[in-house]
């Protein structure tokens, strides 16, 4: 969340930072005359409060009756107005940095970048859904007689793939000095709130399971953010960094019609994710660094890419900057979303109560998150080593992984 005292002293800045979040700019003044009735509220509780204290010391029993009934009058009202100041706060997003340029959707993104050529073929390139089911290894059909639309079975070399993928990226990151971690995937709804995934129409994209009070992840940054709320590093440990691997699912509840063919866009499927706790002077540069390194995984795929600044209208609740790495897709003509990264500021450590210590001060510390590889990359291996005869090269970093130089057509 955004310290009230930043919206308290700068709330034109915080309407626009609101604004070019292209969300509603009203709940500023809404929060701010909430938080007003809550320090009145506040006051007159502990003024009480001290007039109790005081009586019960001069042992005057009929003004401590009369001190206890007003006590339990005014309480439950600033209870009440104490949920509609964290419901107010929660729905102020992080706003943008100052870097990121304002717009209004990702048809404004900035890309900043390109790396590597298409391939020039004489033959016309397949999609990644008549690859994966001409070599046997996805299979979107039996998977909606089981499941429903939107999911797929990896079958075959395309398990040793997405195998061959992780192991290459987990291998980087140790090197890197980030902590191999499993997480869990179902977690607590106060834990998604916290990370600032649930308003705004968040829940609408995750599967909850309201029997259990639990939500299943869409990415492990979600279980690994709160893994240390309510804790305090030394600043010498810092920066502290994980690299997860988890399972993950989406509803894709505003994806109706896209992509229905194939499996870019699922409910579920595999990801390995970085994550970050640093101190707020390293943030930036900790952010940069995710970028390069996920840059070095897709050059050492050889998928050409482009890198692509998020504007601030696409950045969602708690990011102040996001880029995208966007991979040529030669079956489709054009550059698709393969890993992103965000850095959150102090916005999620807030909500968790996650904080460093150094020289005898206590501060909130910097978040962000990356991905290495989700099952996409697979897609776009597909697409961008695939052959004349219908097999597909394995790209050099992964053949010793897969044990293969090339997956070739079932017979």
């Amino acid at each position: 969340m955004v310290d009230i005292n930043i919206i308290r002293e700068n709330p034109e800045e915080i309407k626009k930072a609101v604004a070019d979040k292209q969300l509603d700019v009203s709940v500023v003044d809404k929060l701010l005359e909430t938080d007003r009735k809550r320090r009145e509220l506040i006051q007159k509780v502990e003024d009480l409060r001290k007039r109790r204290n005081l009586a019960a010391k001069e042992t005057n029993i009929e003004e401590g009756k009369r001190i206890k009934l007003d006590l339990k009058a005014i309480e439950p009202e600033l209870a009440k107005v104490e949920e509609e100041f964290n419901t107010l706060i929660n729905q102020i997003p992080n706003p943008a940095a100052t870097d990121v340029m304002v717009g209004k959707n990702d048809t404004e993104n900035e890309i900043i970048r390109t790396w590597g050529e298409p391939r020039k073929v004489d033959f016309k390139p397949k999609n990644h859904w008549e690859l994966g089911e001409s070599l046997g290894i996805i299979d979107t059909e039996r998977a909606s007689k089981v499941s429903g639309s939107r999911f797929f079975y990896l079958l075959g070399d395309g398990v040793l793939l997405d195998q061959a993928m992780v192991q290459y990226g987990r291998e980087l990151l140790i090197k890197e000095g980030f902590t191999p971690v499993i997480p869990p995937v179902l977690i607590k709804k106060e834990s998604m709130k916290a990370m600032g995934y649930m308003e705004h129409g968040g829940e609408e994209d995750m599967f909850v399971l309201d029997k259990d009070g639990l939500i299943l992840v869409a990415t492990s940054e979600q279980s690994i953010g709160p893994m240390h709320m309510n804790e305090t590093f030394s600043g010498n440990d810092l920066p502290k960094r994980y690299v997860g691997y988890s399972t993950c699912f989406r509803r894709e509840a505003g994806s109706y019609g896209q992509d229905t063919k194939g499996a870019f866009r699922v409910h579920q499927f595999n990801k390995v994710e970085m994550f970050s706790f640093t101190k707020p002077e390293d943030g930036d540069e900790e952010h940069e660094f995710m970028l390069s390194i996920e840059e070095k995984l897709l050059q050492g795929l050889g998928i050409p890419y482009e890198v692509s600044k998020m504007v601030t209208g696409d950045l969602g609740l708690p990011a102040a900057r996001k880029y995208d790495l966007n991979g040529w897709f030669p079956g489709q003509g054009k550059y698709r979303e393969l890993t992103s990264t965000s850095i959150t500021t102090d916005f999620q450590a807030r909500r968790l109560n996650i904080k460093y210590q150094e020289k005898g001060e206590s501060n909130y510390v910097h978040m962000l998150n990356g991905t290495v590889f989700s099952q996409r990359p697979i897609l776009a291996i597909l697409e961008n080593y695939q052959q004349k005869d219908g097999s597909v090269l394995v790209p050099e970093v992964l053949q010793k992984y897969m044990g293969k130089d090339k997956i070739t057509p079932k017979k």
